[in-house]
Formats: structure tokens, C-alpha cells, sequence
């Protein structure tokens, strides 16, 4: 499967659809040939559906939870932050819900699983500007950031209110005593992300390959998976799963999210500005260790121009930096990074085997192989 040196994957084109007055924005495929093959794996876009069928009166209801969330931040905000709400698959509350429903069923979720869904989605935010700050991204998903537009030091305080709003909104959603541990869950969450942020930071490119590709594992867990799996944990846990199954749920959910994070390491190298939202090899001109980089690194040697950028022996001008992409493109990090990710995606489903077959079930097996599927 990964022996051939034809990429064929599908390109990922914003369009929006309205439910009633709200509308969302979904990525639906559109085949295009590059350099490389990683094989068939061409799976429809399972967002459309699960938002439009599944979960139509529950985004109703979570559009109007997060106005009522984002008041108090009104004369904080711009037409930026609203912009990073409004936009996107909004996947993290989605799975929040499908794992809620997973247990609950066809009846009206309570409104503190709502609420929850909200509070997550204002943590992810919050994550993602900081994350802008600490990268200097001038854009997130193709639209200004928030400090290119604001500049750092309001940057970090707007991201701030993210992140003490969302915790805010979940201890008023919670109304057990049992509950409270999942205020605990999310502060953990938190903390992890934040190590997982510094241990990035971190990394020394001159370690041992092995190490490395440890070290990014485990930055991918904090950074990226733990929040999938906070999503599904707490859904099931705030409509009164069994502890072990909720626990199950947020494993499967770690799984998508690793799948998730290393299948954004692979755009990174192979997807233009105009798919992506961002520069092409920024992971590279950036110096950041990704799978894919790891696995070049490994294969091209020590002496190979992307190792030399990724250790910063050279100041890389936009030929070399193009040259780096091209070469780590050809080698086969791409097909071993996306081996990896396509393991943790179908690993994920083993964790829902308990749960009845059903459409809720079914829908978190799409979104987990589509995690892996969306653009190829």
C-alpha cells in the first residue's frame, strides 16, 4: 500500500449549509493529484449528516448556549473571536454530544450536556490563541489571528477570558456532587495542555531519533488528544455512564485526537495556503518536530538539508525551505506518518465495540475514520 510514489488525496473546500438560522461551515472533498500515494481512502464527509440529521436540534441549542457564554466578553471582542467561534466543524462539542447521546439516546440532552459542549469549544479557543502567540501565526484557518490583528498582549488576555469563561460556564452546567469531578477533569486537561505546550517548546532537535519521536507522542497526547478525549468523556459522564464506560469513551476519543494531530502534521507538508488556511512547511521554517519531519530526519541523515533547518545550522531562504518540503514529500514520511495515524484511527473503534450498534455509535466510527480519510 505504501510502496507507490503517487499521493492521490482530496482537497478540502469550505462550503456552509443552513439550519434554520444557523449556519455551519463543512469540509466536503474534491479529488486532485500530487506527487505521492498513500492508496484508496475516499470516505464522504460525515458532518453534514450528523449535524443536519443527528444532532440538528442539539446545535440549535448550543448556538444559543455560546451567545449567552460570549455576553459577558462583549465589549472584549472583535469581529476575530467571533470569527474563530462561527467557523469550523465545531468537532470537539460534536463528539461531547454524540458521546452523550451514545448513552442517553433520542431524548432532549439535559442542558448542562449543552452547556458542557459550550465550555469545551471556549477551552479550544482559548488553546488555539495561545497557540498563535507562542507560533507567531499571523493566520488561523485562512483569517488574520487574533494577535496579528490585536497584537500579543491583548492576544493573551483575550485567551485567558477563553479559558476562565469556559470554566466559568462548566461549574454553572454541573448539579451533583459526582459532577465536580469533572470540573477537576477539565482543570487537569488544562494543566496537561500547558506542559504539552512547554514541552514542545522544549525539544531538542539534536536528540536521538527514537527520543524524538517519544517526546512527540507524548506532546501530541497533551496537546491535541487529551481534549478529544475530555470531549468524550465528559458527555458520557455528565448523563450518568458507568465510570468505565465513560473512561472508554474518552479513550476512543484520545485515539482520534492523535489520529487528528499527526493527519495536521501531514497537510502541513503537502497542502497549499488556500486548502489549509496556512503557509505550506511552516512546521519547517518554524523549526517545529512533527512526525513527518522525525521520519525524514531519519531516513535523509543527519547531514540532509531538513535536518540541518530542524537544528538551525542554516538560515533556510524560501528555495531552500521549498527544496526541505519537496524532499521530505518524497522520502517516505509521509506514508509512515500517515501509517501511524490510520493505526490510532482504527484502534479508536475497539473502545466502542461494547456499545450497541446504532447511529450514534456509528456516527463517532465515521468521524474517527474520516479523521484519516478527509484528504487522500
Amino acid at each position: 500500500m505504501f510502496a507507490t510514489t503517487t499521493i492521490l488525496y482530496k482537497q478540502l473546500q469550505g462550503i456552509s449549509f443552513t439550519l434554520e438560522t444557523i449556519t455551519y461551515e463543512i469540509d466536503i472533498e474534491e479529488r486532485k493529484p500530487t506527487g505521492f500515494s498513500l492508496g484508496k481512502t475516499l470516505l464522504q464527509s460525515p458532518f453534514d449528516y450528523i449535524l443536519s440529521e443527528l444532532l440538528h436540534e442539539d446545535m440549535i441549542r448550543y448556538v444559543s448556549v455560546l451567545e449567552k457564554a460570549l455576553e459577558p466578553q462583549k465589549n472584549y471582542l472583535t469581529e476575530t473571536e467571533y470569527m474563530i467561534y462561527h467557523r469550523g466543524k465545531k468537532l470537539r462539542p460534536m463528539m461531547l454530544m454524540l458521546s452523550a447521546r451514545l448513552i442517553h439516546g433520542d431524548s432532549p440532552l439535559p442542558e448542562k450536556v449543552i452547556m458542557s459542549a459550550v465550555s469545551l469549544e471556549m477551552l479550544h479557543v482559548a488553546t488555539l490563541i495561545h497557540d498563535d502567540i507562542i507560533d507567531n501565526a499571523l493566520k488561523r484557518r485562512g483569517l488574520d489571528s487574533v494577535n496579528a490583528t490585536r497584537g500579543t498582549n491583548t492576544a493573551i488576555l483575550v485567551g485567558d477570558l477563553q479559558f476562565v469563561q469556559a470554566i466559568r460556564n462548566f461549574v454553572d452546567a454541573i448539579d451533583t456532587d459526582k459532577e465536580m469531578g469533572l470540573v477537576k477533569l477539565v482543570l487537569d486537561t488544562a494543566f496537561k495542555i500547558c506542559c504539552g505546550e512547554l514541552d514542545e517548546i522544549n525539544t531538542d532537535p539534536h536528540w536521538e531519533i527514537s527520543i524524538l519521536k517519544e517526546k512527540y507522542f507524548e506532546v501530541i497526547e497533551r496537546k491535541t488528544a487529551i481534549m478529544f478525549g475530555l470531549a468524550c468523556e465528559t458527555g458520557a459522564a455528565i448523563v450518568r455512564a458507568r465510570s468505565r464506560d465513560a473512561r472508554r469513551i474518552g479513550f476512543y476519543g484520545r485515539r482520534v485526537g492523535r489520529a487528528f494531530q499527526i493527519m495536521d502534521d501531514i497537510f502541513d507538508s503537502i497542502q497549499d495556503e488556500s486548502n489549509s488556511g496556512k503557509a505550506k512547511g511552516v512546521d519547517l521554517e518554524q523549526k517545529r518536530i512533527s512526525l513527518p519531519i522525525i521520519y525524514a530526519m531519519e531516513e535523509l541523515g543527519g547531514n540532509h538539508l531538513v535536518s540541518q533547518i530542524i537544528k538551525g545550522t542554516i538560515q533556510p531562504d524560501k528555495h531552500q525551505l521549498q527544496e526541505g518540503i519537496r524532499a521530505i514529500n518524497h522520502s517516505s514520511a509521509i506514508a509512515r506518518s500517515y501509517a501511524d495515524a490510520r493505526k490510532e484511527a482504527i484502534e479508536s473503534l475497539e473502545y466502542l465495540s461494547i456499545f450497541p450498534q446504532g447511529k450514534y455509535r456509528e456516527a463517532l466510527e465515521k468521524i474517527a475514520m474520516y479523521t484519516v480519510d478527509r484528504s487522500f
